[in-house]
């Protein structure tokens, strides 16, 4: 199944989560392998859309908040470094939004 390529991907999530330093789960350092920062964000949801979303998704778990579903991908990074990441979405009757990532 492939995912919508409308699908929301929160800036928040981007620059709230993804690119800054955190104590846990920190995945920061990781995408900045690649030349994702804070200062590049958009680049990053260009990517996840261009270079993930035309992947095929696989079903996970069926949750409250709706289907879950991952993409296992690589992203062709700014710098030309490449980065495999798995990728999750929640899928609803009425939206495909963005989850998180991780490397892989």
């Amino acid at each position: 199944m492939y995912l919508s390529q409308n699908a929301i991907i929160s800036p928040n999530k981007l620059t709230n989560y993804l690119l800054i330093p955190l104590p846990k789960d920190d995945k920061s350092q990781y995408l900045a392998l690649g030349g994702y920062t804070l200062d590049n964000w958009q680049q990053l949801e260009r990517d996840l859309r261009e270079q993930i979303l035309t992947l095929e998704a696989q079903a996970t778990l069926k949750t409250k908040y709706g289907q879950k579903y991952q993409i296992i991908g690589s992203l062709n990074c700014p710098n030309g470094t490449v980065l495999k990441i798995k990728t999750i979405w929640i899928v609803t009757e009425q939206t495909t939004t963005f989850v998180t990532l991780f490397p892989t």
